[in-house]
């Protein structure tokens, strides 16, 4: 058996699929470096798109190069390119107040990245779940890092880092998924055909 033969559920691969899914894990690491660029200024919080990329990173590539794109923007960070909120960089913005966020993203992509059928399809309600579980780890990692770099009360944590970015994350889940179902629909999906 050579290795474009299917095995199970799995769908047969052209010798280019690793090198598809490889480029296209890079360009998603790409834009969520961009999404950390795109801020709305809405309210005294600005919202950044950042999460609407890893949201659709994860139901494009799957939870294994989700993670890989989340991982690789992380590293680009780390190593001095300004790709962090507001151009920061390095590892003391990665210890930061928002540090846990960063590392709750890592989960985040992880599960929506569940979302996606052994088949490649992206069910509606498979999809709001795994996003919704996703953004709670992002909030869980990002207020119990925030209460201790910070020290805050837990109500201050909640209060400053989860509550005014629910209906932004919500919606930003929604738009992702209906991006990625549409993406699917037109076999523009990586690794998939």
């Amino acid at each position: 058996m050579n290795d474009s033969t299917p095995r199970g559920n799995a769908l047969p691969q052209s010798p280019l699929t690793a090198l598809h899914l490889l480029v296209w894990t890079a360009l998603m690491a790409a834009l969520i470096g961009a999404g950390a660029y795109l801020i709305m200024p809405i309210g005294p919080v600005p919202v950044s798109m950042q999460p609407f990329f890893i949201f659709l990173a994860g139901y494009l590539l799957g939870p294994r190069h989700a993670v890989l794109a989340m991982g690789l923007y992380l590293l680009a960070g780390i190593i001095g390119l300004p790709v962090f909120a507001g151009g920061k960089s390095g590892l003391g913005y990665l210890l930061g107040p928002t540090g846990g966020y960063l590392i709750g993203f890592l989960g985040t992509a992880f599960l929506c990245g569940l979302a996606r059928t052994r088949e490649g399809g992206l069910p509606w309600l498979r999809g709001t779940l795994a996003g919704l579980a996703a953004v709670g780890v992002a909030y869980l990692t990002g207020a119990v890092w925030l209460k201790f770099v910070l020290s805050l009360t837990w109500t201050k944590a909640v209060a400053l880092g989860v509550l005014p970015f629910i209906p932004w994350d919500m919606l930003k889940v929604v738009v992702a998924l209906a991006c990625a179902r549409h993406m699917v629909r037109l076999r523009l999906t990586p690794g998939r055909r």
